[in-house]
């Protein structure tokens, strides 16, 4: 999450004013989306999100079941959260259109989407003590979701890209020849279900194409995604009070190779603006090390003081994502009015983004600290 907040820092901006700096060059590439194949920091955001949501499953379960709740009430809750997760990422999405912008590629709606498979599936495990029928699920969802894609014919050698916000350009950069071509930006099977779908929704105009390629299909292998991090809190709550760092550790090196090793044999591409199944494997083994390298640091460690601010985030994240998306300008045009427009280019006209993009994350973190000293916990 604060990674994601932090895209107030503009550094391709800055990287852009000082294009010899190799250093601005990597910090840059970590802030930004790769254009198709590839990951960067910012590219681990989303998949880290929908990782925890399933970390964090088994534990609620467990206490809400400790607690008397019945099946049907924690089902009911699950529908409601799925509901206003979903809602709430299309209001966001709203902002700056004329009518409700009805699409369901961000992090918020995609979660929702697949929140009650996933509950359906940790209660289940919950309930039989075993992950073996969650492993079974992942590989069902996976491959099944690879076929459909596999089995959708690819685009004719003479197609018109540009017709699909795709330049000759970068279709001759990006994009893939051979197998690999089923999944090509804007033309695939997701694409073509969201032509479909997304025009049952009053809209502005009639939708052809996502311009970044995004799509609201890619809730499926999110849910993927959402499991590998309900096996990791399965594993780290049956191994409490130890933690599991040889699985933790295993489990991501193996997403890795294996995730690659399927890019790379032509398979399946890891893209992770279409959620290919071998973007699931990748970026779930890197959310498996991350986890066991904060796990290590913190609880083995017990290195805890450090990653307060972390915490004054991470326990109103929601909250977060909100302020991120309603407070930017607000803040920006408060420093202008109050401070002058020059009063951040004390260090160069280059880096006016970047102290100014920090000081309005200081003040975003500042509103998460009063609600954290408050206890005012925004939950879904």
């Amino acid at each position: 999450m604060l990674l994601m907040m932090a895209e107030v820092l503009q550094l391709s901006r800055v990287s852009a004013a000082y294009p010899n700096s190799l250093f601005w060059k990597v910090l840059a590439f970590n802030q930004t989306h790769t254009e198709w194949f590839g990951c960067s920091l910012h590219d681990t955001i989303q998949p880290g999100f929908s990782f925890l949501v399933g970390v964090a499953l088994p534990y609620s379960i467990a206490s809400r079941m400790a607690k008397g709740t019945s099946f049907a009430e924690l089902f009911r809750h699950t529908l409601w959260r799925s509901f206003a997760l979903a809602a709430l990422g299309v209001f966001l999405r709203s902002m700056n259109h004329s009518i409700t912008y009805f699409t369901f590629e961000d992090t918020l709606s995609q979660i929702g989407f697949g929140y009650p498979f996933l509950f359906l599936l940790g209660y289940f495990s919950f309930k039989v003590q075993s992950l073996k029928w969650v492993w079974v699920t992942l590989a069902i969802i996976l491959v099944g979701y690879w076929l459909l894609w596999a089995v959708y014919p690819a685009a004719p050698g003479n197609f018109d890209w540009p017709s699909v916000g795709v330049s000759a350009e970068w279709n001759a950069q990006h994009n893939y020849a051979g197998f690999a071509a089923h999944w090509n930006k804007n033309y695939n099977f997701g694409n073509r279900f969201d032509q479909w779908f997304l025009n049952l929704f009053p809209r502005e105009h009639p939708f052809v194409y996502n311009e970044g390629g995004y799509l609201t299909l890619s809730f499926i292998p999110t849910l993927g995604t959402m499991i590998l991090g309900l096996i990791a809190g399965s594993w780290l709550r049956g191994s409490r009070p130890n933690i599991p760092m040889e699985k933790l550790l295993i489990a991501g090196l193996a997403g890795i190779v294996l995730g690659l090793a399927l890019h790379y044999s032509g398979i399946c591409p890891v893209v992770k603006r279409i959620w290919t199944p071998s973007w699931t494997i990748f970026s779930g083994g890197v959310c498996f090390l991350f986890l066991a390298a904060f796990s290590w640091v913190i609880d083995v460690k017990g290195y805890k003081e450090w990653a307060f601010p972390l915490v004054v985030i991470g326990m109103n994240s929601i909250a977060a994502y909100c302020i991120a998306h309603f407070f930017e300008e607000f803040f920006v045009s408060s420093f202008r009015i109050h401070l002058g427009p020059n009063f951040f280019r004390f260090a160069g006209a280059g880096l006016q983004p970047f102290f100014t993009g920090a000081a309005v994350l200081l003040c975003y973190w500042l509103m998460l600290l009063w609600m954290y000293r408050r206890k005012l916990f925004l939950k879904i």
